[in-house]
């Protein structure tokens, strides 16, 4: 006779294994800060009422908080008034359980240990409630589900998980906070000067703005043609490059001016963005690499550089329409497995916000939301992120073609939100639409301007949180998308 392998009729009838928890542990916790509130100073830092399994235990955890951080003594006598209609308190026989907390005191000598426990327990059950609802989502097939949205859920509540057993939010002190802009400075020192955040790859722009600050947003904006990607990827690349060379040479992370960087690119291809960068390095134009009209000697140099660039730590996602959220996921899962410590998005004006309202929203407060969330994703990573934005088109119907803070496209929160704010300006783009006949009486004298400006780019420091506003003038070489430091035939540097 075939055995019969009996189904579970309903999921009330499968097992549910029992959460992480240690109760005891809590009641001891309880116990050894009802004996010492002093205890409570170093404990209440990290751990929160949300964190013990049991309710009672939570509620009994915030009326001490309550009372000592009102000067008063938290014992189970200046407790039990808070606990009269507890009804939980009434099912452990009332409000003479205080008193049977403290009844080990030996409990003070192990109060920081059960503090981790409860913490880790806690941390454990909330892995739990992310893979059960993962699940359930999952299991969802009604017609409105988006399963790459469930997903994008699922790793931010992954993420915000992972980081609850980070570093302990506290204030620093002024001599703390000293030792880390001393820190600093000697870094900048070992650098050669200028540098104390992520090199830019421009030794002017670094000595301005002193490379990229880690939880800094720069945003960096021009009108179309301009190269704003170009300058972006160019800093993306001397930011991996030197984190690479930094590796060959055994340079602590800390004192390098180089990270792994991640460039979100909304608008060209991975591929269209790596011919770029191959492009800038190799000194063959994109137009080259794309159709293959290469000499073979050329073709060599093409295959070198690759080579060479093959294990650079740079990262591109170029998923269209990404959504903020989505951005931010994306950001901290390369966090966490290629330590990135530089991120880069291609176009700010090409993310989605989270709202889920008609297209007939208001664009305004979609920006606004987007670069709030790229502003908390650099803090939040503790890392530089760079946003590229658009320019309004009131820059054109001026005589003065040189961008300003009021031109940047669609919100003022952009300028709101940034810490420092680029504009690329280059005259010789605008000069060369307004080339006149040469036998116009203007011609020399276009000719004259063209000269000055040709090859030129002037980055406007339009906003600095660190420090002065400016500018600096940089040489682009727009066959190959490349922006270099400007050479001054006038200059010669200083022997040393």
């Amino acid at each position: 006779m075939a055995e019969v392998i009996r189904i579970a009729e309903s999921a009330s009838e499968v097992e549910t294994p029992a959460l992480p928890q240690n109760v005891e542990a809590e009641a001891a916790l309880l116990g050894a800060l009802m004996i010492d509130n002093r205890l409570v100073e170093d404990i209440q830092l990290k751990l929160k009422s949300l964190h013990f399994f049991e309710p009672l235990h939570g509620r009994i955890y915030d009326a001490i908080l309550k009372l000592t951080d009102s000067n008063r003594i938290a014992n189970p006598v200046t407790l039990k008034p808070l606990f009269d209609g507890d009804e939980g308190m009434k099912e452990v026989g009332g409000p003479a359980y205080l008193a049977q907390l403290t009844g080990s005191g030996a409990a003070v000598i192990g109060a920081r240990d059960f503090a981790t426990q409860i913490y880790d327990l806690a941390l454990l059950r909330a892995l739990i409630g992310v893979g059960r609802d993962l699940v359930e989502g999952a299991l969802d097939t009604s017609e409105d589900v988006a399963p790459l949205a469930q997903i994008e859920r699922a790793e931010t509540e992954l993420y915000r998980v992972a980081e609850e057993g980070g570093a302990e939010g506290k204030a620093k002190s002024f001599g703390e906070a000293a030792m880390e802009s001393i820190r600093n400075a000697e870094a900048a020192l070992n650098r050669g000067g200028g540098l104390t955040g992520i090199t830019t790859g421009f030794k002017g722009l670094n000595s301005k703005i002193g490379g990229l600050q880690r939880s800094d947003l720069i945003i960096v904006a021009g009108r179309p043609g301009m190269g704003k990607s170009a300058l972006a990827t160019n800093m993306g690349f001397a930011a991996a490059e030197r984190f690479l060379q930094d590796q060959a040479d055994g340079t602590e992370p800390r004192k390098s001016g180089g990270a792994p960087v991640a460039i979100f690119s909304l608008e060209m291809s991975s591929e269209q963005l790596a011919t770029r960068i191959l492009s800038e390095q190799s000194k063959l134009t994109a137009e080259q690499i794309r159709t293959g009209n290469l000499r073979q000697k050329e073709f060599n140099e093409f295959a070198r550089t690759a080579d060479q660039l093959h294990s650079l730590p740079l990262y591109i996602d170029d998923t269209p329409g990404l959504t903020i959220a989505a951005l931010r996921a994306r950001a901290r899962r390369l966090k966490r497995q290629k330590g990135i410590g530089m991120v880069i998005v291609d176009y700010l004006q090409l993310l989605q916000g989270t709202g889920k309202g008609s297209a007939g929203d208001n664009r305004v407060q979609e920006i606004s939301e987007i670069s709030r969330g790229l502003k908390q994703l650099a803090k939040e990573l503790d890392l530089p992120v760079i946003g590229l934005s658009q320019l309004s088109r009131a820059v054109e119907q001026r005589e003065d073609k040189r961008p300003q803070l009021a031109d940047l496209r669609e919100s003022g929160s952009i300028e709101q939100d940034a810490d420092i704010v680029l504009f690329i300006y280059r005259e010789d783009y605008y000069l060369a639409s307004k080339q006149p006949a040469e036998d116009h009486p203007d011609f020399a004298k276009w000719q004259d301007d063209m000269g000055r400006a040709h090859k030129k780019a002037d980055v406007i420091i339009a906003k600095n949180r660190h420090g002065a506003t400016g500018k600096e003038t940089l040489h682009f070489e727009g066959m190959f998308t490349k922006f270099s430091d400007l050479v001054d035939e006038g200059y010669m540097p200083e022997m040393r």
